[in-house]
């Protein structure tokens, strides 16, 4: 359902950016003076005079050049929170928008659970028993939440945005003045709260602050929305399905990345593993703790009023809960006895650890989550035999869904480095064993039989005194910590070991010799057996087309098999959005995703494996990013078979869980997809496919030229690029935890993706999105009326294809040449600057041109009235940002490397990270 709305019905949001805008008016006219909120007001007035091309950017820019930085900070901080507060009106506008049409008795919307459980009630008739419970095997959906440089706001923020959501939903609720007025007032103490919060930190983050800035997300979310969307999805699946085994374990389960995931970051090491893993083990025992202590106030029933079962008998006599007032209370005994155990659980695995509601005395430890939920599950099954499931469904059943889900790890930790530094760690590990010293030398072949004849033997290759590089030392310390973590807390605090640029089957054996190095993997009966999955991930545009020759080859190695096999017969495969389209542009990583997805489900198919991937997408459209539900059912046939990890970066995180609100609505979309790509025919191509897949592969052959000719042979393109956008800047400036280069390098292959792409969306050209797309289909195309046609047809029929076009367009709406020239101009050498800020404005314009060709519409934005809308609340006040950064850029490399210019150009960043939203 598109929400096309009459403009009557957008204007609340329009009330809610006037007040929420006003308010912070007061505040900057307060805090900052009559003189700062004069230089915002003309700022935002001019801005407006410009959309309505009423007066030229230049006026504006002219306006900012004589101020001193101290005044322009104040300014660039202003229209940054006014982004901040757009997005939280947007997301109550979307919310609002939502009850009226469910009020209205209106179809439920696609990518809500509703509309996917119609779908498959249509589809029953083939879909019976078997079919079900074969296509949600191992059902997993997976969030999993990674670090960011763009993501830097403070925890203060997000307290803010958290109470200022809720006061505007109090607003819409009453009518009463005294208090409209009373919540009027709250939102101007927290927006004055918000202003005199400083937006970024004086120090870079450090690894510890993103562990803990991604661990805030479950109390903000995860733990109240989790554990009740699993237990309604598998409620509904099993009235549909009795007699499927569906959903035995969780479909939802986040993970995370930050302190396992060390490629390219020389600050992660050991120490930094064992806290990650302790600190999420004490988030979840916190939680669990707090609500047992909740649930023993609430459960307070007497024995002389309500029937128990003998097993809840039994568990409150062994509570040792001897007060006289709880003598005819068992299910508080009860309770007090598990909040006894998990106290000692706690103190066992995390000694040092503060955690509330802790319980006095010697008690025996839980040995593993499971045997905890066995415990609730005798006080669930009481309740329900003694008529009181109505209890038993409320905070209990969230209680016994959260231990189900977060178990004492809360969310596995993925480790992940890139093949490199494994070839130099093993190939000093043979040395220093004495099994060769020409590890690094050897084919391919000789690699593969030496690995695996590793693999058959327990012997270690070093000892605890082996003289080693810093470099080996460092890798097997992380490797040794992890295992640690995993004998301490238990298998499901670290199950995925990734290999970053993995090109070959030695790459994927190196890591299993690894753990066995450190005792995380094992032989039994001869074969090696592993509580961790080792996964390769596939980036570049030629990994991605040699994926699925990889990994049969490496299934053919008995090892290596063996290995899958004790993971159930599943194998995941990570599939990289990033580097990808940073070696070969929007179209061809895009289809060359596809076409490897394509290869690995036949591949998986042939060597009667289960394959499960992992999507590594970013929060722009460049590195993977737009609609969730639209991108999965994007996914080609077989490619999701009832489970999907991805990954969630950056802003986009906050914009998706910072509140159960918004963690609901994506989740649930993740989820509706999921069953819907696994169930049923989403593709819609049938007999047609081969064909669509020829064309997409020339399509995508001529965009990889059309970008190699401007990013890869363009003399001088690097030079444009770190001049033309604050990429440099990006890198000097604290921020995120990890360098903008894997190594020191000015080359665009070294460069990270998330600055590759960060720098481009600051520059507002948003090229990674885009570029190359318009001269592959114009060329194609040609002046053939029947060639437009066959691409028209497809835009209707495909979602791959739809989906493709649809976030170009996305991306292409929020960039503006206009800007990006203003950016271009700190090009000094002119010649460079026309060839390639010419080449790009020609290809913008040939793309806008194909896909108003293709998709019949006249605009970018003609199929998102809510995108339309969002640009035009939000751009008028994003002109400043860009204007403001230009003017910092250029007196920072006129040498003004004061402190006051980086924290400008950071506020600038952040600003513009935050209103664009998918940025990063």
């Amino acid at each position: 359902m598109t929400d096309t709305v009459p403009a009557s019905a957008t204007e609340p949001l329009r009330e809610d950016i006037r007040l929420l805008g006003g308010i912070l008016g007061r505040v900057v006219r307060d805090q900052a003076g009559e003189e700062t909120f004069d230089l915002v007001e003309t700022a935002r007035v001019t801005s407006f005079a410009i959309r309505r091309s009423e007066t030229d950017r230049a006026e504006l820019a002219r306006r900012f050049t004589d101020v001193p930085t101290d005044d322009l900070i104040p300014v660039a901080r202003a229209f940054s929170h006014f982004g901040l507060l757009a997005n939280l009106a947007e997301d109550l506008h979307r919310e609002r928008r939502r009850a009226l049409h469910v009020r209205a008795g209106d179809p439920p919307q696609d990518s809500s659970l509703a509309a996917t459980y119609a779908k498959l009630d249509a589809a029953r008739a083939r879909l019976d028993t078997d079919t079900v419970t074969d296509a949600l095997a191992h059902a997993l959906v997976a969030p999993v939440v990674t670090a960011h440089p763009t993501e830097t706001r403070r925890r203060t923020v997000f307290d803010v945005q958290t109470a200022v959501t809720e006061l505007m939903r109090r607003r819409e609720r009453t009518d009463d003045p005294g208090e409209l007025d009373t919540i009027d007032r709250a939102l101007h103490r927290h927006i004055l709260t918000l202003w005199d919060t400083a937006l970024i930190r004086l120090a870079r983050l450090r690894i510890s602050d993103e562990i803990d800035n991604g661990l805030r997300y479950y109390d903000m979310a995860f733990f109240d929305v989790v554990p009740t969307l699993n237990a309604e999805v598998r409620r509904e699946l099993r009235s549909r399905w009795p007699d499927a085994a569906v959903l035995t374990e969780p479909l939802v389960r986040p993970g995370s990345w930050i302190g396992g995931d060390r490629d390219g970051n020389p600050n992660v090491d050991a120490r930094v593993v064992t806290t990650a893993a302790n600190r999420a083990c004490a988030t979840a025992l916190r939680h669990h703790l707090t609500e047992l202590a909740a649930l023993e106030r609430e459960l307070s029933m007497s024995e002389r009023t309500t029937t128990i079962t003998g097993a809840l008998r039994d568990l409150a006599d062994m509570s040792g809960d001897d007060d006289p007032a709880h003598s005819d209370e068992p299910y508080r005994r009860a309770v007090r006895g598990i909040r006894a155990r998990l106290t000692a659980t706690a103190h066992r695995l995390l000694p040092d650890a503060d955690l509330p509601h802790t319980v006095p005395g010697e008690w025996e430890p839980y040995p593993t989550p499971a045997r905890l939920h066995a415990d609730l599950d005798i006080i669930d099954a009481s309740l329900r035999a003694g008529g009181a499931a109505v209890i038993a469904e409320d905070r209990l059943a969230r209680l016994r869904g959260a231990v189900e889900v977060f178990g004492f790890h809360l969310a596995p930790l993925d480790m992940r480095q890139n093949s490199e530094v494994h070839e130099k760690v093993i190939a000093e590990l043979f040395a220093w064993a004495g099994v060769t010293d020409r590890y690094r030398e050897m084919p391919e072949k000789d690699r593969v039989a030496l690995l695996t004849a590793e693999l058959r033997i327990r012997r270690p290759l070093t000892t605890p005194d082996a003289q080693l590089s810093e470099e080996t030392a460092k890798e097997l310390g992380i490797l040794r910590a992890a295992a640690e973590v995993v004998r301490r807390i238990g298998p499901a605090a670290i199950e995925h070991y990734i290999i970053s640029m993995c090109t070959s089957v030695s790459d994927l054996l190196e890591v299993e010799v690894l753990l066995k190095e450190v005792g995380l993997l094992d032989l039994d009966r001869g074969y090696p057996r592993s509580t961790v999955q080792v996964i390769p991930l596939f980036e570049t545009i030629d990994d991605l087309r040699g994926g699925a020759a990889t990994l049969t080859a490496a299934l053919a190695v008995p090892e290596f098999r063996s290995l899958v096999d004790g993971h159930d017969g599943l194998q995941e495969v990570m599939l990289g959005y990033s580097d990808s389209n940073k070696d070969g542009g929007y179209l061809a990583a895009n289809w060359a995703l596809y076409r490897a997805e394509l290869d690995l489900v036949k591949a998986a198919r042939e060597a009667g494996i289960r394959l499960r991937l992992f999507h590594g997408r970013g929060g722009t459209v460049g590195r993977g990013g737009g609609p969730s539900y639209d991108a999965i059912l994007a996914q080609p046939p077989g490619a999701v078979q009832g489970s999907l990890r991805l990954t969630e970066q950056g802003e986009v995180i906050a914009a998706k869980y910072r509140e159960p609100v918004l963690a609901r609505r994506n989740l649930e979309a993740l989820v509706a997809a999921t069953l819907e790509s696994s169930l049923l025919d989403v593709e819609g191509l049938g007999a047609d496919a081969p064909e669509a897949y020829a064309i997409l592969d020339d399509l995508a052959e001529r965009a990889r030229r059309a970008y190699a000719r401007l990013v890869h042979e363009t003399p001088g393109f690097v030079d444009y690029f770190t001049t033309a956008t604050p990429v440099s800047e990006i890198g000097a400036l604290n921020i995120g935890s990890r360098p903008a280069s894997r190594k020191p390098t000015r080359s665009i292959a070294d460069l990270r993706a998330i600055p590759w792409v960060l720098a481009w969306t600051q520059s507002r050209v948003m090229l990674p999105g885009w570029y190359g797309t318009g001269t592959a289909v114009s060329e194609w195309i040609g002046d053939d009326p029947a060639r437009l046609a066959t691409l028209q047809d497809l835009y209707r029929r495909w979602p791959f294809f739809r989906s493709v076009l649809s976030n170009m367009a996305q991306v292409m709406a929020k960039s503006d040449l206009g800007l990006a020239a203003r950016y271009a101009d700190l090009v000094e050498d002119v010649e460079l600057r026309e060839r390639v800020f010419g080449s790009i404005t020609a290809e913008h314009a040939r793309t806008v041109e194909v896909y108003e060709q293709i998709t019949g519409y006249d605009s970018l934005v003609a199929d998102n009235p809510a995108l339309e809308r969002s640009l035009h609340n939000r751009f008028p006040y994003l002109e400043p940002l860009n204007h403001l950064q230009v003017e910092l850029l250029r007196r920072f490399r006129a040498g003004e490397d004061t402190d006051r210019v980086r924290r400008g150009i950071q506020i600038t960043m952040n600003g513009l990270a935050t209103a664009l939203r998918n940025s990063g």
